[in-house]
Order: structure tokens, then C-alpha cells, then sequence
């Protein structure tokens, strides 16, 4: 047993693009047998990325919340064996068009752990630079917004994605230092 619990079992329910539903089942080490509905997730990376005076989000539709969000670059870990780095700098070309010389890990975290093993690592990306931006996927509808680092305290107010308020509060917290 690992933690005080053992997983014992395990049935796929649905298996979709994004995520794959699960009933899990799981024994404590007091004997007692738990049974658990799960949304398994590939994982996620999130970049913030800033220059002299700006951080680089972007605003883009998020139909199941029913409005635009504000955001930081971000991508699902979907090719097989990439590391969260290497997904990082290919999700930073992609929809922002920059690449960074300077890559620094922010901090990794569970999205929603009532329900889900989606784990996104926060990536710092600095020294930026323009590269050709791939073509965008067809359903992606990504508007690019350098954000005033003057105005970072907006962005925040603004904000109601986690994984972006997560990242805005930590290089908050970067600068004021």
C-alpha cells in the first residue's frame, strides 16, 4: 500500500479527445473500500511569460463556462513521451508565436483533486522572441493580449482560470520582491 491505500480496480466509463471517465475502487489501510468517479487527464503546462513590460496572455472562448477567459498560454501533455518543457516551448510558439531563452519552473499542481489527476506544471518563460506561428487549429479561437506588467493587479481582477491566477499571483509575488 502507498499513501494508506491501495487502488484495487478500475472501469473506463467513457473514453473521450480530452479525458477518459473512470469508477475507481480503493482499499485504506483500515480495510474500508472506497469507490471513486474519476476524470484521468493527460496533465497540462501553463506558461508565464513575460518581457520588459509585459506578460503574454490570451483570451479565448471557454464554452462550457458560457464566456471568453483571460489565460496564459497553455496546452494539454497530448504527444507521448514529451516532457512538460518541450510541451511548454511548442505550446508557446503555438499560440502566442514567441519562443523564450530562459525556462524556469514555477510550480505544479492539481487542477481539481475531488475528481481529476489533472496535473499542471507552471512554467516562467523569459528573454522572448518572435517565431513563426503555426497555423491555428480550425476550432481555436485565440485573441493574443500583451498585458502592461504595470497593470497586473487588472489581470488578476480579471481573471477566473486558476491555472492563470495561480501563475499571475506567483510573478506578482516575483516582482514585488
Amino acid at each position: 500500500m502507498t499513501q494508506g491505500f491501495e487502488q484495487i480496480g478500475s472501469e473506463s466509463i467513457w473514453n473521450g479527445y480530452v479525458v477518459e471517465v473512470r469508477v475507481e475502487r480503493f482499499r485504506h489501510a483500515d480495510g474500508a473500500v472506497v469507490e471513486r468517479d474519476n476524470v484521468h487527464h493527460p496533465g497540462a503546462v501553463g506558461i508565464v511569460a513575460i518581457d520588459d513590460a509585459h506578460v503574454w496572455l490570451v483570451r479565448q472562448p471557454r464554452e462550457i463556462c458560457g464566456t471568453f477567459l483571460l489565460e496564459v498560454p497553455a496546452g494539454k501533455l497530448d504527444v507521448v513521451g514529451e516532457p512538460p518543457l518541450e510541451t511548454a516551448r511548442r505550446e508557446l510558439a503555438e499560440e502566442i508565436g514567441k519562443a523564450a531563452d530562459t525556462w524556469e519552473p514555477l510550480h505544479g499542481f492539481f487542477t481539481s483533486c475531488g475528481f481529476s489527476d489533472e496535473r499542471l506544471e507552471l512554467f516562467l518563460a523569459t528573454g522572448l522572441r518572435d517565431v513563426p506561428r503555426p497555423e491555428v487549429e480550425e476550432d481555436e479561437r485565440i485573441e493574443i493580449l500583451p498585458w502592461p506588467l504595470d497593470r497586473l493587479d487588472d489581470a488578476i481582477a480579471q481573471c477566473e482560470d486558476a491555472k492563470t491566477l495561480v501563475g499571475l499571483m506567483l510573478l506578482q509575488r516575483r516582482l514585488s520582491s
